[in-house]
């Protein structure tokens, strides 16, 4: 899916995913989280954001 077509799906500015991961990974999110007093919401966007924001580098 491109991000046009994206953005005609999504007449919000967010989308909830609901996704399942490691435990060990989830602790290490809320605990980050907690230690930047900041939401795992939050840190999940800016982790995602920044991976592929990389990726896009590298292939472009």
């Amino acid at each position: 899916m491109n991000s046009e077509n994206f953005k005609d799906q999504c007449s919000d500015l967010t989308k909830e995913f609901t996704i399942q991961i490691p435990c060990r990974l989830a602790e290490r999110v809320e605990g980050f989280a907690s230690a930047s007093n900041t939401t795992i919401t939050g840190v999940v966007i800016e982790a995602l954001d920044t991976f592929l924001r990389e990726q896009k580098n590298r292939v472009g």
